[in-house]
């Protein structure tokens, strides 16, 4: 890994900040200016920026990190170097982990740094995340709705979240080798040591996914199906089973489809009423949804046209395991961005 030296933007202190980024440019300036309210330690992991990401981060004094690009690119790799420097530099309490594509609220620091120490056997605390441009984009406004989520303990969160730094040390991190999924398979190696994962009723951040077309959305639900599969085998013999489901219910569903399809054209044309199973999963999909609205059946039938694309980065993932080639990282924004 190689690193630049820069001033870091405050004292030491109980909190210290790990951003990611690849080419986010505006984005990341608008992440590290959300942060100067929080006094901390900000530590920049670059990821092969072309742009003038690294600059902008050194005239808001971040510290930079800059990640040798001869070797495989993994989120998780970018946050356990983050991480690390903070560790050398500051040793903060806790860390607080965002990606250059999000935002702060500028109150949440002290609110996750307060919860966790009236909470000792939380490990990590999470808050509300909310889609900046859901005007722009059908697809930001469908990724806004996948951020809710009830408080009190979860079983997992995403990288957007503040971690007590004992923990996050005692394990290790985040496992380099995952190209997606890193943040569940942490917080289930930090549960297994009985601590737990908290989700409080908090504005956390502001995400921008800046996702524009259909192309976009399954290329990320390919990225989700590998990332079942894979994180779901790395922890079979795990008594907090993970992903199991997910990892089986794309191949069924898309199994299903190409069995009625091949059924319909070979044996009866009647058979193509079966395919009717798809729109009512999608009725029954929306009508769970609470607050129900029209949204509730659009997200309900985007999660269904998906299953053949997390079907395939589930396949991807055991061929891979099976000739023993690693995959690459699955970007849907590639060129604009960290993800």
């Amino acid at each position: 890994m190689q690193t630049s030296t820069s001033t870091l933007s405050g004292a030491a202190g109980t909190i210290g900040i790990v951003v990611i980024g690849r080419n986010e440019g505006a984005r990341l300036i608008a992440c590290l200016d959300s942060l100067a309210s929080a006094k901390a330690p900000i530590v920049y992991v670059d990821s092969g920026s072309t742009d003038d990401s690294i600059a902008e981060a050194k005239a808001r004094r971040a510290d930079i990190v800059t990640l040798d690009m001869n070797q495989s690119f993994t989120a998780a790799r970018a946050r356990n170097a983050g991480a690390a420097r903070l560790l050398k530099t500051t040793n903060p309490d806790f860390i607080q982990f965002i990606d250059g594509d999000c935002t702060m609220d500028t109150q949440w620091t002290e609110t996750a740094e307060t919860f966790l120490r009236s909470h000792e056997r939380a490990a990590i605390v999470c808050g509300n995340v909310y889609e900046k441009y859901t005007e722009k984009s059908f697809y930001n406004r469908m990724i806004d709705r996948e951020w809710r989520g009830h408080a009190g303990e979860i079983d997992w969160c995403g990288g957007i979240a503040m971690i007590r730094a004992v923990s996050f040390h005692a394990i290790n991190g985040f496992d380099e080798n995952l190209i997606a999924g890193e943040e569940p398979e942490l917080c289930l190696r930090l549960r297994e040591r009985d601590w737990t994962i908290q989700r409080i009723d908090a504005a956390m951040a502001h995400h921008d996914a800046d996702m524009h077309s259909l192309g976009e959305w399954l290329k990320r639900a390919r990225r989700a199906g590998h990332a079942f599969a894979e994180v779901s085998t790395l922890h079979a013999k795990s008594a907090k089973r993970i992903w199991a489901r997910e990892t089986i219910r794309p191949l069924i569903w898309t199994g299903l489809m190409i069995a009625i399809i091949f059924a319909a054209l070979f044996i009866h044309p009647l058979l193509w009423l079966a395919l009717l199973i798809y729109p009512i999963q999608i009725i029954r999909m929306g009508q769970r949804d609470h607050p129900r609205n029209k949204d509730s059946f659009i997200h309900a039938g985007l999660l269904t046209i998906q299953k053949p694309w997390e079907a395939a980065g589930v396949v991807q993932f055991w061929l891979g395991r099976l000739t023993g080639r690693k995959s690459r990282l699955i970007e849907y924004r590639a060129g604009k961005g960290t993800r």
